[in-house]
């Protein structure tokens, strides 16, 4: 099941920022951290993001470096 994760979760999968930027697609962001376009609802539920125009330029994304880390922190 999909979950929020925690603080704790967070502080164990290391990550980097992105400062979202007109243009900005999340799969584009999932392609160059992942190698694969299809994971950029980690990135979306990472940050609470349902979609790409739900993100407001300036924000800074926090993008999670390890995907398995990452996917487990989210309950798969």
């Amino acid at each position: 099941m999909l979950r929020q994760p925690t603080i704790a979760d967070r502080s164990r999968v290391t990550s980097d920022t992105h400062l979202w930027s007109y243009g900005d697609r999340l799969y584009t962001l999932a392609n160059t951290y992942y190698g694969d376009a299809r994971y950029w609802w980690v990135i979306a539920w990472w940050n609470g993001y349902p979609t790409e125009s739900d993100i407001a330029t300036g924000v800074v994304l926090t993008i999670p470096t390890n995907i398995e880390k990452a996917l487990k922190a989210l309950g798969f």
